[in-house]
């Protein structure tokens, strides 16, 4: 039985891939499962700020505006003095 290959038609990705396989001797695949596991890890802890501003505001029970609160503290830069 063949093994299940990965298809990638980004150019970018593919050298990357290649060149990451050189520098550390592994193989391509090895080196493309390592990376989508890393970033499995970094990302599946993270919620959508929709969602965790939503959340936030129902635990709290208080609705902040975050664009006032930016809006309030932005200054015009006038630009340097020549």
């Amino acid at each position: 039985m063949a093994e299940p290959q990965l298809s990638v038609r980004s150019a970018k990705a593919r050298d990357l891939a290649q060149r990451l396989a050189r520098r550390e001797r592994r193989s391509i695949a090895d080196v493309v499962e390592r990376a989508l596991e890393a970033y499995e890890v970094r990302e599946a802890g993270r919620e959508p700020a929709a969602s965790f501003y939503a959340r936030l505001a129902d635990e709290t029970g208080v609705n902040i505006d975050l664009e006032a609160i930016i809006r309030e503290g932005r200054k015009v830069h006038l630009g340097p003095e020549l």
